[in-house]
């Protein structure tokens, strides 16, 4: 039988679907393209923001248009929060929630049997156990392989559902994460991404063994892997400012192959408006943290996330996230409109922002984040970078090039024939980086500084 996968949202969610691709395929299903006639599509969901949802319900109603007859499974973070609200989506067969995608095989058998509609959904109390997935050996990447790490959040920001729909804290055995890099690195993967529901709270839950040969948290799976051969190198999704600190963070830094690159939410650059967003920092702290990684590498990378129109938010306020992004000198901004998300403190807060004025907003942050992202760029005009190469892109009218990324994530444009391509993607070199080209550089190779 055929059966597609569509994910919505984060690098979690892609993780947890090439876990649910292996599983099917070793149970003898083809997996073929979302777009495709299949016998069964799985939708993976997200339900960050209101637009999330909507997106998921469509795209239900999409894939079940390809084939009426099709069984349909949705599982993910909006069949966790509103099950009831997916069930009367027109075509779900069944609904799996976030710590059940591990048996959603077994329930799809067993609808194929029964031809009778399914519900399982945890509640929220009972989302306290990290579902192994397996090793996740294979995947649709030729270069780069996420490894998940980490279930779950405790933080309870007042804007986000992701907690109830992911449940407490739950950490990966580091012997696993371990297995799972050393058969990635045999398949020939360069680039290992930890990531998690918050990576930076790896460890943390009680029970758990949190501190290994004097190491606190995600710095003991670091270590680890440091330790392991070949060529390659460790980059994190994401860290909170939440739960790191400076100091925290100049202990990751003595880890050589961990990127110069990351991603750390600051969701907004007002003091008044973190406070009502339960975010236990300031604007100072988050400035801090980037002046420690700037003074280890002036080409360091940091890249963010910034939410507009959070109720009450003034024009004031306003003003210091655009500040936020001139100081912090970001390499990419992606700016989100607020969105009113159920069981959430700000949901229900006075001050609720009109739409136009989030989206005029939302605005002005992504083109102040484009500038600063061209600013970035230009400043590593002429610094030598190593780059691990990806694919061969052939540019209307601009010849070929071989694009991969420098270890502080800028896309890099290497003018190269398509043969000669062929032979080198996958593999490091260090590249003479040139000007701003297409949300990248182009760049040069040369032999080893």
């Amino acid at each position: 039988m055929k059966v597609a996968f569509h994910t919505l949202g984060c690098k979690v969610n892609q993780y947890e679907t090439e876990a649910l691709c292996l599983r099917f395929r070793d149970r003898g299903y083809e997996i073929v393209g979302e777009t495709e006639f299949a016998d069964i599509y799985v939708i993976n969901t997200c339900t960050v923001t209101g637009l999330a949802d909507r997106k998921s319900r469509q795209y239900i109603r999409r894939m079940k248009k390809l084939n009426p007859q099709s069984v349909v499974a949705v599982t993910g973070c909006y069949a966790q929060i509103d099950p009831e609200g997916v069930e009367h989506v027109a075509g779900v067969d069944i609904v799996a929630g976030t710590n059940e995608k591990g048996n959603l095989l077994t329930y799809i058998e067993e609808f194929l049997e029964q031809r009778k509609p399914q519900t399982h959904v945890l509640p929220y109390e009972e989302l306290r156990t990290y579902e192994e997935n397996g090793l996740v050996i294979v995947t649709e990447s030729r270069t780069r392989a996420f490894i998940k790490i980490q279930e779950g959040c405790d933080r309870f920001c007042s804007y986000c559902v992701i907690p109830y729909a992911r449940g407490s804290v739950r950490s990966r055995a580091p012997e696993d994460v371990v297995a799972e890099a050393r058969g990635l690195l045999d398949q020939g993967f360069k680039e290992l991404v930890l990531t998690g529901i918050n990576t930076a709270l790896y460890g943390t839950e009680e029970g758990f063994s949190k501190e290994e040969n004097g190491l606190l948290g995600i710095a003991i799976i670091l270590d680890k892997l440091q330790r392991l051969e070949g060529d390659f190198r460790v980059r994190l999704s994401s860290l909170e400012p939440a739960v790191v600190d400076k100091d925290y963070v100049r202990q990751l830094l003595g880890y050589e192959k961990l990127c110069h690159h990351l991603h750390l939410s600051a969701q907004s650059g007002s003091d008044r408006i973190l406070r009502a967003m339960n975010r236990p920092y300031s604007r100072e702290d988050y400035l801090a943290i980037i002046q420690v990684l700037r003074e280890f590498d002036p080409q360091y990378a940091v890249t963010t996330d910034l939410i507009a129109g959070f109720p009450g938010e003034t024009e004031a306020d306003f003003q210091d996230s655009l500040r936020l992004i001139q100081e912090a000198g970001f390499s990419k901004v992606h700016g989100f409109k607020y969105s009113q998300r159920p069981l959430t403190k700000a949901a229900s807060m006075k001050g609720q922002i009109p739409a136009p004025v989030k989206k005029a907003r939302n605005q002005q942050l992504m083109e102040e984040g484009e500038r600063t992202a061209l600013a970035f760029f230009q400043e590593n005009q002429g610094s030598v970078r190593r780059v691990l190469l990806e694919e061969y892109q052939d540019q209307t009218g601009e010849g070929g090039y071989l694009t991969g990324f420098t270890d502080n994530y800028i896309r890099v444009y290497i003018p190269a024939e398509k043969e000669k391509a062929k032979h080198l993607a996958n593999s490091f070199r260090f590249v003479k980086l040139g000007e701003p080209f297409q949300e990248g550089v182009k760049g040069l190779f040369i032999e080893k500084p």
